[in-house]
């Protein structure tokens, strides 16, 4: 919105703006700062409106976990669904920081909104309804599922890509493969190949690997956006159980994408660390710092003692932005490695519950997810918080690494 402005200004007024407003890298850093103060300023007015409506988070059962239902036994009363609050923000900072012309602000808005609504709606039945679990399984997974397709219909489908691009709104994105050809006494040539929407999105590529490793079949790449963009939403959805846990965590993964985008959208540096050219790939890179400042914001009031939970309204919708942002940078790997946290969690749940089910209701774990597992044998909370951000951080360092050693 700001750039449309700033633009009128140039051009009807002719007044002087600087043109720093419009590079990609000052937006990240602005969108990042409104974020956090928005974040931080409405924090408090927020979290007492939340406690008048009475919306406490739910606790575990004492039947189905003893222990747990004693350590967390006090977080009873505390307010949840403070997703509504990070998502807020974050929508702010792309209406002012974003072209909203762009079809990756479109889509990321997208998915702010469907899975921050599938969020709130299963927090909702969870208050409304005090013995409730919420939305059940297989429909919470059915709306990420369609909404996941209408996302890769979109990227895989050229005729329904040509059918939304126009000149300016939904135009549909490209990227460039870059290579430098040696030439005896000479400057290497540059050779560059433009790649289709479907064509770019189709390529598989891995960290510490120069170029795409493999090229999916349109069915295939169908199904991995599919399985990305759910198990990114529901893995993040599973490591908010702690007091600051998914909220540091995302604040590390969020950092490294946005890295991913910033230099996926600089063709000289794109050449020169041989990733891929993505026109307009730094507005997810603005995005992505937005979540970075939110998530900040929103760890003042979600830091041990908490005041404040995300709640499903956040973890989907933040879980859900970072699988999109991955899928277009083809970036899903890294996002993986980074978010090893995430991993972990998602991992051990399924492992509990195949271990249940098929061992004669043996466990691996003493409680899942695992940072519950950490709680039994006897860790502080803050504890494991702090060790699983350590962990968290190692891994995005080791992602950002991979830009050079490949």
């Amino acid at each position: 919105m700001l750039l449309w402005l700033f633009d009128w200004m140039r051009d009807s007024l002719d007044w002087k703006v600087p043109i720093a407003f419009s590079y990609f890298s000052t937006r990240m850093i602005l969108a990042s700062v409104t974020a956090l103060l928005v974040t931080i300023f409405l924090g408090p007015r927020f979290i007492k409106k939340l406690y008048e409506l009475k919306i406490g988070q739910s606790i575990r059962s004492v039947e189905e976990c003893p222990l747990l239902a004693q350590l967390h036994g006090k977080k009873k009363e505390t307010p949840t669904m403070g997703g509504i609050l990070i998502l807020f923000s974050m929508a702010l900072s792309l209406l002012l920081w974003m072209d909203l012309t762009n079809v990756f602000t479109l889509i990321l808005l997208a998915t702010t909104l469907v899975l921050g609504a599938l969020g709130a709606a299963d927090d909702y039945l969870k208050l409304r309804y005090k013995n409730s679990q919420g939305l059940k399984a297989r429909k919470k997974m059915l709306i990420q599922v369609l909404f996941s397709s209408c996302i890769a219909l979109y990227l895989l489908c050229p005729d329904i890509t040509q059918a939304l691009s126009g000149k300016t709104v939904f135009r549909a994105p490209t990227a460039k493969e870059q290579s430098m050809t040696p030439r005896e006494g000479k400057r290497p040539a540059i050779q560059a190949s433009t790649l289709t929407t479907q064509e770019y999105i189709e390529q598989f590529y891995l960290p510490f690997f120069k170029g795409p490793v493999a090229v999916l079949p349109g069915v295939f790449a169908f199904l991995w956006i599919i399985i990305v963009i759910t198990g990114s939403s529901n893995a993040v959805n599973l490591t908010d159980g702690l007091d600051g846990l998914a909220a540091g965590c995302l604040i590390m993964v969020s950092l490294v994408l946005a890295l991913f985008a910033f230099l996926s959208n600089h063709i000289d540096l794109a050449r020169y660390l041989n990733i891929l050219y993505i026109e307009g790939s730094g507005e997810i890179g603005v995005y992505l710092l937005a979540m970075t400042g939110a998530c900040l914001g929103f760890l003042w009031y979600n830091g041990y003692p908490a005041q404040v939970f995300m709640g499903d309204t956040g973890s989907l919708a933040l879980g859900g932005i970072l699988g999109v942002s991955s899928i277009l940078l083809r970036r899903e790997v890294i996002l993986a490695l980074a978010g090893a946290i995430f991993v972990a969690e998602a991992l051990s749940v399924i492992l509990q519950v195949i271990s249940y089910r098929y061992r004669n209701k043996k466990r691996i774990f003493l409680c899942a997810p695992l940072h519950h597992h950490f709680e039994y044998k006897g860790w502080p909370e803050t504890k494991v918080v702090i060790r699983f951000w350590i962990v968290s951080l190692l891994f995005a360092i080791f992602a950002v690494a991979s830009l050079k050693f490949q």
